[in-house]
C-alpha cells in the first residue's frame, strides 16, 4: 500500500519549478492528490505544497529531492503523514485552550500526539491526567527562570517534541529559548495587543466600546507577540455585552484560532516567508 506524503518547498521564483517537482514525482510512480503554490512577487520567492501517494520509502524520496534542490536553490521538507507530530502543550491557569486541544485530539479532529503538558502552576493536572497524559509542574520563581527553561528543553528532548504550543502560557520566553524553538512554537493571544496592554484587556475593550474582539495564533519569536501570524479569528460584539461576556466570547475565539493554527502546522500547510507566513488551507 502506498504511503502518503507532504512536500513543502520554497525557492527563488523562476520558471520550471512546478514541472521539475511534478516530473520527479511522476518518474517515481507517485500520485499527486493535492497541490498548491504561490509566488511572492515582492520577495521574488516561490512556495509550494504537494500532497501525494508514493510506493517509495521516505529516505529514498528525500534523497531524490535533495538531488533536485540545488538546481533551484530549493529549501524543502518531506513528511510522512502517517507519523503524527509530537506536541508539548504549555499552560498556566487558563484551561480553555488546553481542554479544546485535548478534546479535538481524542475526537480525531486534530491529527497530533500530545505527549506531555507543562505548566508553571499545578491547577490543570487533573484535566491533563484524565486524558492519560503526563503533566509537569515547572514553577517559575525569582531568579530561577533559566533553570525552569532548561527543564523545558529537557522535556522537549525527552519526549522528542516537534511542536510546542503555548495554550495561554502566561510567561515570556527568553530570547535564547525563542531562538531554539524558531518555527516550531505557536502562541495564542487576544488581538487587542498592542491597543489594550496589561491586565484585563477585555475589560479595557469593553470600556472603549469595541465592536469586534479577536485572537491571533502566531509563531513565537523574541519580539513579544509579534511573530509571523498563522491564523486570526474575530467575533462581533455590541453594547449589550458585559465584560464577562467578552471574556467568554474571547476564550471561544482563542480556541478556534489556536486549533486551526496547530492543525495547519501539523498538516504542513504553513510556510515561513520572512516575517509572515504562507498558509495553504484545505
Amino acid at each position: 500500500m502506498n504511503a502518503e506524503y507532504v512536500l513543502t518547498l520554497s525557492c527563488p521564483d523562476r520558471p520550471g519549478v512546478v514541472a521539475a517537482v511534478s516530473g520527479l514525482l511522476a518518474r517515481s510512480g507517485c500520485n499527486i492528490t493535492e497541490s498548491q503554490q504561490f509566488g511572492d512577487q515582492n520577495a521574488e520567492r516561490f512556495f509550494m505544497r504537494v500532497q501525494f501517494r508514493a510506493p517509495l520509502p521516505h529516505d529514498e524520496l528525500a534523497a531524490a529531492f535533495a538531488t533536485l534542490a540545488p538546481e533551484f536553490g530549493m529549501e524543502f521538507k518531506l513528511r510522512d503523514l502517517s507519523v503524527k507530530p509530537r506536541v508539548l502543550i504549555m499552560v498556566s491557569r487558563f484551561g480553555h485552550c488546553l481542554n479544546d486541544l485535548l478534546y479535538r485530539v481524542r475526537s480525531g479532529l486534530l491529527d497530533i500526539e500530545i505527549v506531555a503538558v507543562a505548566s508553571n502552576h499545578p491547577d490543570l493536572r487533573p484535566l491533563t491526567q484524565s486524558y492519560g497524559i503526563d503533566y509537569h509542574h515547572l514553577p517559575v520563581t525569582p531568579g530561577a527562570k533559566p533553570r525552569q527553561e532548561a527543564e523545558i528543553l529537557a522535556l522537549i528532548e525527552h519526549y522528542q517534541v516537534e511542536l510546542v504550543v503555548l495554550a495561554r502560557y502566561m510567561q515570556v520566553l527568553s530570547s535564547e529559548l525563542c531562538e531554539k524553538l524558531a518555527g516550531r512554537a505557536i502562541n495564542i493571544h487576544h488581538s487587542f495587543l498592542p491597543s489594550f496592554k496589561g491586565a484585563k484587556p477585555y475589560h479595557q475593550a469593553h470600556d472603549r466600546g469595541v465592536k469586534l474582539i479577536g485572537a491571533t495564533a502566531h509563531y513565537v519569536t523574541s519580539d513579544l507577540d509579534e511573530g509571523p501570524i498563522i491564523e486570526q479569528e474575530v467575533a462581533r460584539v455590541n453594547h449589550s455585552h458585559s465584560p464577562e461576556d467578552l471574556v467568554a466570547i474571547g476564550r471561544d475565539v482563542e480556541c478556534v484560532a489556536l486549533a486551526r493554527a496547530v492543525k495547519w502546522h501539523a498538516e504542513q500547510r504553513v510556510l515561513l516567508d520572512g516575517h509572515k507566513t504562507i498558509v495553504f488551507p484545505r
